[in-house]
């Protein structure tokens, strides 16, 4: 059988030029001083060994039978196995603590005690002599074993004693006490034992016997030397602290929270549009399929003869558009696209790049985009006032201001119409349809005036000392109109461009932008002149817009006020 050594395989050095790592002479923990073998003793007779208080004798029914005076007694042999001596290990020492220090841990020795041998040799039972006569039946006494302490583990090194300090170590918290508190203590552990497997011995065959001996119990192995612990408590280690909480060990991080644009996030506004769109797309397919099922009704079609969509102007209407009309529209175009966005801008702005105040009144400050809101404001009214002088003086006023109540049957009839998308194809070189009618009255005449007065209430040039006045229009009320009279504005601007480029682009671009038209309606419809001019007005507004900064802005509004940067 091969035997190895109890030292360690020795191998690379820890340092560079150091010496083979472990150096010699270590040996594993595991591996204790070899235990010493087991010792046979024979045993006296048995009449004269007496049994152990532990050991339980058990007798057999042989044993009451009468025996002859010259049976000679059975001998029985019980294991006795010594005890190992302790042996003194080296612990093995790994890489230092902090750098540049010893070896951990320190050098030290531990006293380990030797494991007990397993193995425990039963004598068999003596043969009876050949002279006696009366054989008797023969029962073998089953050896009791005691119970074999086993050390936990399976490494034959104990842990330290019960009641004896716990090392404290690093605080818990930042600044607290070792841990664990001072006066913890080790807790016994009872370990369980193992009992031997009873060994039943067999009387020898073909040799009668009155009554065989009781086998002896093997004796108990003796308990392992426990390993040598320092008692009372350790100090703490005097090693300098290489670890430390880092600065956001006590903090959690802020849950971010979501950017809302409204009631929704980016994402759920996504969703809704996408969703929202899906639907009014259904409810727009629902309806046409409605109103032409409706229209191709026998009473629907007598409505329709009865109110086309349109009546005839009063004597005397004028035909076709001047070109002040052209140019009042071309401005009314650009003004109207720089006040939504300059008002849009002021209410999403929250710290003003500029500041503009009156040379009159320089207490009185605004901000830079309301001022050129303001501005673009009075601008619109002139213009809108001389629109409303022309319009009454040159009888254009007929074809935008409804003459007959026939102008509302004639409205729904148009209305069914661009449901059905059958759209009306009318000429408004010569008159426009009742739905449109009504639509530029509604602007002209109620939409514009709304968002003069609620946007004049609003501003600095309103007279805040008039409580009267101040009482008659509330500044809440006012703000609650303005916003949806822009809104108005908007619809009406987006419905108005598709439906110039959807019922004939070229020829209403030339009626609005050209002054051109016929009244046959086929004349103009392959000229391009309003195209280019409607072109060139949208590259003008989109360049005002792009323009209209602070930098550009501010030069302009010196010439009328002082401008200041808070």
């Amino acid at each position: 059988m091969a035997t190895y050594g109890a030292t360690l395989r020795r191998g690379l050095p820890r340092r560079p030029g150091g010496d083979p790592w472990p150096p010699a002479g270590d040996a594993p923990l595991e591996v204790a001083a070899q235990a010493a073998a087991p010792v046979t003793a024979p045993a006296a007779p048995a009449a004269e060994a007496p049994a152990p208080a532990a050991t339980p004798v058990v007798e057999t029914p042989a044993a009451q039978a009468p025996a002859p005076a010259a049976q000679a007694p059975a001998a029985a042999a019980a294991p006795v196995v010594a005890a190992a001596p302790a042996a003194t290990v080296t612990l093995r020492r790994g890489l230092p603590r902090v750098p540049g220090g010893e070896p951990w841990p320190p050098a030290s020795t531990v006293v380990v005690a030797a494991a007990p041998a397993a193995a425990a040799a039963v004598a068999p039972a003596a043969a009876a002599p050949a002279e006696v006569a009366a054989p008797a039946e023969a029962a073998a006494a089953p050896a009791a074993a005691a119970p074999v302490a086993v050390a936990a583990g399976g490494s034959g090194v104990q842990l330290a004693p019960a009641g004896s300090s716990v090392r404290r170590g690093l605080p818990r918290t930042a600044g607290g006490d070792p841990w664990p508190p001072a006066g913890t203590v080790v807790a016994a552990v009872a370990a369980a034992p193992v009992a031997a497997a009873p060994v039943a011995q067999a009387p020898a065959a073909g040799v009668p016997a009155a009554a065989s001996a009781p086998a002896a119990a093997a004796a108990p192995a003796p308990a392992a030397a426990p390993v040598a612990v320092a008692e009372g408590p350790r100090p703490p280690l005097t090693l300098p602290r290489t670890v430390w909480a880092g600065k956001n060990a006590d903090t959690r991080p802020a849950p971010v929270e979501r950017t809302l644009i409204g009631p929704f996030s980016k994402g759920q506004w996504a969703i809704v549009v996408l969703f929202g769109g899906a639907a009014l797309l259904l409810l727009a397919a629902m309806a046409v399929v409605a109103v032409r099922f409706l229209l191709s009704l026998e009473f629907m079609q007598d409505f329709q003869a009865r109110f086309p969509g349109e009546y005839h102007l009063p004597e005397g209407a004028p035909v076709g558009f001047p070109a002040w009309l052209g140019w009042q529209h071309f401005l009314n175009f650009f003004l109207m696209t720089l006040i939504i966005r300059s008002g849009l801008q002021i209410r999403g702005e929250k710290r003003p790049a500029a500041f503009w105040s009156s040379k009159k009144n320089p207490k009185s400050k605004m901000s830079l985009t309301q001022w050129f809101h303001v501005s673009l404001d009075v601008l619109w009214l002139v213009n809108g006032a001389v629109f409303i002088v022309l319009l009454f003086v040159t009888g254009q006023w007929m074809r935008v201001v409804p003459t007959s109540w026939e102008v509302f049957p004639n409205a729904l009839s148009a209305a069914l119409h661009y449901v059905s998308l059958d759209w009306p194809t009318e000429n408004g070189w010569v008159n426009y349809n009742s739905l449109q009618q009504l639509a530029y009255f509604t602007t002209i005449f109620i939409a514009a005036p709304i968002s003069a007065i609620t946007g004049f209430r609003m501003s600095a040039m309103w007279p805040k000392n008039n409580e009267k006045l101040s009482n008659l229009l509330p500044l809440e009320f006012v703000r609650k109109l303005h916003f949806p009279a822009m809104l108005y504005f908007v619809a009406f601007i987006i419905i108005h461009v598709i439906l110039v480029f959807a019922t004939g682009a070229l020829r209403n671009l030339n009626h609005m932008f050209a002054a051109q038209g016929s009244v046959d309606g086929v004349e103009y419809a392959a000229n391009w002149t309003g195209f280019w001019l409607f072109f060139l007005s949208l590259v003008v507004t989109v360049g005002a817009v792009i323009a209209a900064r602070p930098l550009v802005l501010s030069p302009i509004a010196r010439l009328f006020g002082n401008v200041s940067g808070r």
